[in-house]
């Protein structure tokens, strides 16, 4: 354990967010990548506050993958500056935390 983290990533549909959280999974930069629907975001951006809806995502992840990781997901991604944060994993299940690091590379 040391290296885990939980990648919060929005997405615009869910067909965004499935096509994203595929490619992080089969690259091995993610061992897991859960979708939850429908979202309300209110942020500031071109000089106003936005009222959407999205789409967010929890990926399981290392930390060394963490530049690749942003890497790909904005070469998918629709957004030209989309959410992409790590929260360090602090405690979890030895076989789950295994199962995060065989799963993934470096």
């Amino acid at each position: 354990m040391g290296d885990e983290i939980i990648v919060l990533i929005t997405a615009s549909s869910p067909d965004e967010a499935a096509k994203i959280g595929s490619a992080l999974v089969e690259e091995h930069l993610a061992a897991c990548a859960n979708i939850v629907p429908e979202i309300r975001s209110l942020f500031y951006w071109a000089g106003k506050v936005q009222d959407e809806s999205e789409v967010l995502m929890l990926v399981k992840s290392r930390l060394p993958l963490m530049e690749k990781l942003v890497a790909r997901v904005t070469s998918l991604h629709s957004y030209s500056v989309p959410e992409i944060i790590a929260i360090p994993v602090v405690a979890g299940s030895k076989a789950y935390l295994e199962w995060l690091a065989e799963t993934t590379k470096d």
